[in-house]
């Protein structure tokens, strides 16, 4: 399952790091206004991210993470899916997002995200020189997709996204685009997530060596979907590990 609502991210936060949080509406290039929430770090790096979240669309989880990379000097935006079906009104714990996930479509998520992108790019993002996404789950496929779609990005990270097909609106998946792909990948992985079995990172994996495309795909051993998560404890080194591997990549690669 994905994160519930009482997740949190495993990450101790840095007093002082994060200069301003604020909510936004952002506008898509087809008119389609979104909510969104951005972290500006104290100390910027130039470095920036779009967090793509899992299924559930934007929610606490992913707005606490933001302030977490801006504690880190990574200026982020942390994105909603639903802006064509559900509006930009804040929604109640019991919001049913089945029927609003099933209406995504590649494109207009392509298209939010270059609008999220944009904004990180602009003045009052942090107006960042290089230019990251991560995604969790659904968001983790979304995540990658980005490497192809000409956002110029620096890198692209996925929590356990599917990288192989069958995709929900019929669109390619991450491994039938990665010819197009146009920065380094991180992946990571859950070794006891039912949803992704090892074979289908092995073959993403593969086809990325073939493409020649700068990747570390990593699988935690026992860990399931949906480890990173100050509660699971029991994955606490995990998640450890996933985080250090993240702001690693992204220094590396800004």
């Amino acid at each position: 399952m994905c994160f519930d609502r009482d997740a949190r991210p495993p990450i101790t936060p840095i007093a002082g790091g994060a200069e301003a949080t604020r909510e936004l509406i952002l506008t898509s290039s087809d008119g389609t206004r979104f909510r969104a929430f951005a972290a500006r770090a104290a100390k910027p790096t130039g470095a920036g991210i779009v967090i793509l979240p899992d299924i559930r669309g934007l929610h606490p989880f992913y707005e606490e993470l933001a302030v977490r990379f801006a504690e880190n000097g990574v200026d982020a935006i942390a994105m909603d899916y639903f802006g064509r079906t559900a509006g930009t009104e804040k929604r109640a714990d019991d919001f049913d997002w089945q029927p609003h996930v099933a209406q995504t479509r590649a494109n207009t998520l392509a298209a939010d995200v270059a609008a999220s992108a944009a904004y990180l790019r602009s003045p009052e993002g942090g107006a960042v020189r290089s230019l990251f996404t991560v995604g969790f789950c659904f968001g983790g496929a979304v995540s990658w997709h980005q490497a192809a779609n000409g956002l110029e990005l620096a890198g692209a990270i996925g929590f356990y996204g599917r990288p192989v097909g069958p995709t929900r609106d019929g669109s390619p998946a991450p491994i039938d685009r990665v010819s197009e792909f146009a920065c380094p990948i991180l992946g990571l992985f859950g070794g006891a997530d039912q949803g992704i079995p090892a074979s289908a990172v092995e073959e993403f994996d593969k086809v990325l060596d073939e493409a020649g495309v700068k990747h570390e795909l990593v699988t935690y051993p026992g860990a399931p979907h949906s480890f990173f998560d100050r509660r699971q404890t029991e994955f606490a080194e995990a998640s450890a590990d996933s985080w250090r591997r993240i702001l690693e990549f992204i220094r590396a690669n800004t």
